[in-house]
């Protein structure tokens, strides 16, 4: 009997051991990939220019070793005395890259790693150089939660065999077993089973809760197909000049029908590249100019306003809830932060989806990560920031690099809520 149990116990402990280790394993495989998504993914992608350069190569393209690791650590002072820094910015649009002074060194060369060894899905060279088809990466999720299920009942049947044996042993000895108790009327099961039920129960309304509201990805259908990609990207039109208010208010603001007539009193056509919608089919640009102007009461005949316009009814996509405070002109204004970075490359997308989960978390990691812009007296930084004289100071005795958006009180609660 003895045996059979220290059998019983090592058996479990090896599968319990071999479960532990392959999920390490998996862990420490996608590292790079979490840190990527975690820290870069708004700005970054591996294989092609987004906010910022691809990833893959990155070490390649740096002028000198460690250069990434100072660059990672303070932007703000690398853009102003380092050439290659100052290439960097001056080829994606001015734009400086968020610094993450708390980042480990081994936190960066993971990331490095990762995006080097990353293959575009579908596709992976081959010793030739061609392409090769590769299934798209699995999630094992689902494979790992299969496996503990199976453990746990492999543990249940065993232990039910071991109360059997035991049952057999006492009655080959003479001795009086007590009647088992069925699985069902078994307390210290229904008890266990109880727990596992409370805790995934409670693990998944926690998670739809702080889900709730939230709405990345979503992409409506607008009164008006108009395309960023034509107006902001191929014609370069600045985010300012329709939404002028982001630099002056709290609110972005949705221009105007006399703001889209501006141009289309002489624009009466397109003539740039076909524009797909995301099912694929060709959008008819000159029957969405003929709904601006039934919007405007514009006749592109006779050149007059001859019949009462009516505003766009355009679908509002970025949405926060009521009790959080945003102020559009101090993160574009006084923080200096590019549209791009809340609202993904703009200047790309046909229809406008919504690029970041605006959650608490992401907008905290922010905070925690991007440096103030100070005055410097030279053109850079501004001057709203200049009430904070001790961080002056400290910058000039050296006891920093440079100034958090935390330091300075950016992730205490009353920032944010009301």
């Amino acid at each position: 009997m003895n045996i059979v149990k220290r059998l019983f116990t090592k058996t479990f402990a090896v599968l319990i051991f071999l479960t532990l280790v392959s999920s390490q394993n998996s862990v420490h495989a996608a590292d790079g990939e979490a840190l990527f998504k975690a820290n870069c993914a708004s700005c970054h992608k591996p294989l092609e220019n987004y906010v910022g350069p691809p990833l893959k190569g990155a070490r390649e393209r740096e002028p000198s070793k460690d250069w990434v690791y100072k660059w990672v650590a303070n932007t703000t002072s690398m853009v102003q005395t380092d050439p290659y820094a100052k290439k960097l910015m001056a080829e994606h649009g001015g734009v400086v890259m968020t610094a993450f002074p708390d980042l480990p060194k081994a936190d960066i060369d993971a990331i490095l790693e990762w995006a080097d060894k990353y293959e575009a899905p579908g596709a992976k060279p081959t010793a030739g150089g061609a392409a090769a088809t590769e299934a798209p990466k699995s999630d094992n999720t689902i494979l790992y939660g299969l496996l503990t299920l199976i453990l746990a009942i492999v543990a249940l049947i065993l232990l039910q065999v071991n109360s059997n044996l035991k049952k057999l042993t006492d009655e080959k000895e003479g001795e009086k077993s007590p009647t088992p108790v069925p699985f069902y009327r078994n307390k210290a099961y229904l008890l266990l089973i109880t727990i596992v039920l409370f805790v995934f129960a409670g693990y998944w309304l926690v998670e739809g809760a702080m889900g709730l509201g939230r709405q990345q990805g979503y992409q409506p259908v607008q009164p008006i197909y108009y395309s960023h990609k034509v107006h902001a990207g191929v014609n370069q039109i600045s985010c300012l000049y329709c939404h002028g208010g982001a630099q002056d208010s709290k609110h972005a603001t949705i221009p105007s029908v006399n703001v889209c007539m501006n141009c289309h009193m002489a624009v009466k056509e397109y003539t740039g590249e076909p524009i797909k919608r995301e099912d694929g089919t060709t959008v008819n640009a000159n029957d969405e100019i003929q709904k601006l102007y039934q919007y405007a009461g514009w006749n592109p005949d006779t050149k007059t306003y001859d019949k009462p316009g009516k505003p766009i009814e355009w679908v509002k996509i970025h949405n926060l809830p009521d009790f959080v405070y945003f102020n559009h002109s101090q993160h574009v204004k006084v923080g200096q932060v590019a549209c791009q970075t809340c609202h993904g490359e703009i200047q790309k997308m046909n229809e406008v989806a919504q690029f970041a989960d605006l959650s608490m978390g992401w907008c905290v990691n922010c905070h925690r990560t991007t440096n103030v812009q100070f005055d410097d007296n030279k053109g850079h930084g501004n001057k709203f920031y200049s009430i904070y004289e001790k961080f002056h100071q400290d910058i000039k005795d050296k006891k920093y690099d440079s100034v958090t958006v935390q330091m300075i009180g950016g992730t205490e609660c009353g920032k944010c809520h009301y």
